[in-house]
């Protein structure tokens, strides 16, 4: 079997990629602090240097880098030709390529390991999205799905409160989304994809933001929220999630928040 040639146009690239490359150097800055889950994730794949990874929704290599500096040679996908080039950039020599989730370039068992960081999630078709990234992998290779944790356990519920009326609506049609922190829940999906889980981890830590105002420019970045708001609400926006945040201010104006991620390692059924 070969690499699909359904057009993209049919996922969800089209309506996320300029969103995501709206502040795209923000977002990679933001990214950055990802780090402990994304290093938590390379130390539980231990893959061999030599080792073929894709990185669905790679955003600006900030993952990719981290794993070529392990010896892995890697592939990128993400919506935004933006974050593409920043991506590019980080990572030369890299196989970073504009496209879509569910409709990804490559032939079928490609790669030791596909993983997607906060990325599934956006897929028009989460399941057809998971089939996608199993379609790829080598016969047995990890997948790995991250998804933040439970609610109680992430300081960006806040946030998430307060932008969520600008995010898009879903298509017509398309299923409420599931709780993917609930245990199960990416199960079913990973078991409607075809696939099944081998393992289940949580990933904790913590992200400084040395004031108010580099906190609110980075809240801004994901998703394309600055551009979804507009410019004569951001400025409100931004005061909003600032305020929201409060709780996590530190006595010398710092703020330090805290998050969970949820990982799920799913393969071939």
């Amino acid at each position: 079997m070969t690499a699909t040639t359904v057009p993209s146009s049919l996922g969800s690239a089209q309506r996320w990629g300029p969103l995501w490359g709206h502040r795209a150097r923000d977002w990679a800055e933001a990214e950055a602090h990802q780090e402990p889950a994304y290093r938590a994730v390379l130390d539980r794949l231990a893959l061999r240097p030599g080792a073929r990874l894709l990185d669905v929704g790679c955003g600006a290599g900030t993952f990719l880098a981290l794993a070529a500096a392990r010896g892995v040679r890697v592939a990128g996908v993400d919506a935004s030709p933006a974050l593409v080039e920043l991506a590019r950039r980080r990572v030369p020599g890299a196989d970073v390529r504009v496209g879509d989730l569910q409709f990804l370039p490559d032939a079928e068992a490609t790669f030791d390991a596909v993983t997607g960081l906060t990325s599934f999630f956006f897929a028009q078709d989460m399941v057809a999205a998971l089939r996608e990234a199993g379609r790829v992998a080598k016969p047995g290779a990890p997948v790995v799905v991250e998804v933040f944790g439970a609610p109680e356990r992430c300081d960006l519920e806040a946030v998430k409160a307060i932008i969520r009326p600008y995010l898009p609506a879903p298509p017509p049609g398309a299923p409420a989304a599931p709780q993917l922190w609930r245990p199960g829940a990416l199960e079913a999906l990973a078991a409607a994809a075809g696939l099944q889980v081998v393992d289940a981890y949580c990933v904790a830590y913590d992200t400084d933001y040395p004031d108010a105002a580099t906190l609110g420019r980075l809240m801004l970045s994901p998703a394309g929220l600055a551009k979804l708001v507009g410019p004569a609400r951001e400025d409100a926006v931004r005061r909003e999630i600032v305020d929201a945040l409060a709780p996590q201010r530190r006595p010398d104006g710092s703020y330090r928040l805290h998050t969970e991620m949820r990982h799920v390692v799913i393969t071939h059924a």
